[in-house]
């Protein structure tokens, strides 16, 4: 099979990438390239995966600054009566 490039500039590009010595040759180029192409592609996680990874990623805390941990804050306590103290005026009903 033959290709050719028409665009004066990507032959610029290929040829430029070829002399760093990155690549042997024109073929070995176009292989990686598809090959980064085919791993943009893919889905970033497994499929296989599970939430472990990204409990992994939690627990690894990339930034230590930010505190993870949840302000406390204080409950008001409650006073109810019991209902052992509340009289019973009727089969349903309670008065205080």
């Amino acid at each position: 099979m033959n290709l050719e490039i028409h665009n004066p500039e990507l032959v610029q590009r290929v040829n430029a990438r070829i002399q760093t010595g990155q690549f042997h040759d024109a073929d070995e180029l176009i292989e990686k390239a598809l090959d980064a192409l085919d791993q943009q592609a893919s889905p970033a996680v497994p499929t296989g995966e599970t939430g472990a990874v990204v409990l992994a990623a939690l627990q690894a805390r990339p930034y230590p600054d930010i505190d993870l941990t949840p302000p406390r804050v204080r409950l008001t306590r409650l006073r109810m009566r019991s209902p052992c103290r509340m009289k019973r005026s009727g089969p349903l009903s309670f008065v205080r």
